[in-house]
């Protein structure tokens, strides 16, 4: 059987995350990444499994300083999403 496994390089902005408060934007931040690696790969916000390295490259900064954007690798396997830090 050939293996299901979908690899893509995605650059994830946050600058619309600007206009929620202060407190609340890596938090969100965490939010955003889910609802579009479920969009982009079309599958359930439940699926989505993020990598500690990710959340920590968005609370780098701490809870009110985000990135602007960061990049991500996000594999789909058959049941889930992993979303993970580009190794370069």
């Amino acid at each position: 059987m050939v293996d299901d496994e979908i690899e893509r390089f995605y650059t994830i902005s946050f600058g619309k995350l600007k206009n929620i408060p202060r407190t609340q934007r890596a938090p969100r931040a965490i939010k955003h990444i889910r609802e579009f690696a479920a969009r982009h790969m079309k599958a359930e916000e439940e699926d989505i499994w993020i990598d500690h390295r990710v959340n920590e490259m968005v609370w780098a900064r701490g809870k009110k300083k985000l990135p602007s954007r960061i990049r991500v690798k996000i594999i789909k396997f058959e049941d889930v999403v992993e979303v993970l830090p580009p190794e370069e």
